[in-house]
């Protein structure tokens, strides 16, 4: 196999359906070897079955390239490592980890139980660190042996952890911890060879067609900017040798556009060489606020 990714030994987690799927094939058609994870779970985190991992892995087979399924729970200390094993036993190298597993449990504030909230953040974001962790521990081990990986870590966060989404307090709140994850893991792991980027998809996935129905649908003819192969490119890219000194970055990606996010940013600020009074500080505030931007709307506001 030749591509961008020759060599390479790529692992996918949520790789089942959907944008993992996109991703693990596209890894694939550039020349990497790919551990396909899928717990193989409904929307909600229902049931369970390893031959959605398979099918993905048979497919890659088809046309042409190496891969092998791993069904365990990535968001268990037990599955995440065994998913980085995997890797390693199977290929005898990992260089790019894809956090991708992801459920929804969608209820208003108000309805949200307390099962809906650590669900969701045990798959999302959980989900993200404890593989990362296991790869990241591999990636320094072979730093401090003198093998300096060219490591890559893409994580996928959302519009609704950057804006946040109306119905999803759950979700957005894991997406956005998943930013400030990839943050600190770009900062703290740089020094072992690994770089650390989050992409923000907009695609037409089991989850999103729930949500996005008719936005989401396929056109009848023409570009389909919906797709989640949309997306794979760009996390290719992050996850290849190609993308040196990247990191630490978020991107936005949906149909033919690629965006770079700036995050949180210092505005207009107001000082003064004592304490504020709380209506000194309201009124500082009131006059900051005419100098700033409006926040973008919420997602479903």
């Amino acid at each position: 196999m030749t591509g961008i990714c020759a060599g390479r030994v790529a692992v996918v987690t949520g790789a089942g359906g959907g944008l993992g799927r996109a991703h693990a094939l596209a890894f694939a058609a550039e020349g990497a070897k790919v551990v396909v994870n899928d717990l193989g779970v409904g929307p909600g985190g229902e049931g369970g079955s390893s031959s959605v991992a398979d099918k993905v892995t048979a497919e890659i087979r088809a046309r042409g390239g190496e891969a092998t399924a791993h069904s365990g729970d990535i968001a268990t200390d037990k599955g995440a490592a065994s998913l980085v094993a995997t890797a390693l036993e199977t290929y005898g190298r990992l260089d790019t980890l894809v956090n991708n597993a992801g459920i929804l449990r969608d209820r208003t504030l108000l309805n949200l139980t307390e099962d809906d909230w650590d669900a969701v953040l045990r798959v999302h974001l959980k989900g993200h660190f404890l593989p990362l962790k296991h790869a990241a521990a591999h990636w320094r081990a072979e730093r401090r042996a003198g093998r300096t990986p060219t490591a890559r870590i893409v994580n996928t966060t959302s519009g609704a952890g950057l804006l946040g989404s109306i119905g999803q307090a759950n979700y957005a709140a894991a997406k956005a911890g998943i930013v400030a994850l990839t943050l600190v893991a770009a900062a703290e792991l740089g020094r072992y060879g690994v770089q650390a980027n989050a992409v923000a998809p907009a695609a037409r996935t089991r989850m999103t067609q729930r949500i996005f129905a008719e936005t989401m649908a396929p056109p009848s003819s023409g570009f389909d900017a919906m797709a989640p192969e949309n997306v794979s490119p760009l996390v290719v890219w992050l996850g290849s040798a190609s993308a040196a000194g990247v990191t630490g970055r978020v991107f936005e990606a949906e149909g033919g556009r690629i965006t770079v996010m700036e995050g949180w940013q210092p505005g207009p600020t107001a000082t003064k060489n004592s304490r504020w009074t709380p209506s000194e500080a309201g009124g500082a505030v009131r006059e900051l606020l005419t100098r700033t931007p409006a926040p973008r709307p919420v997602y479903g506001s």
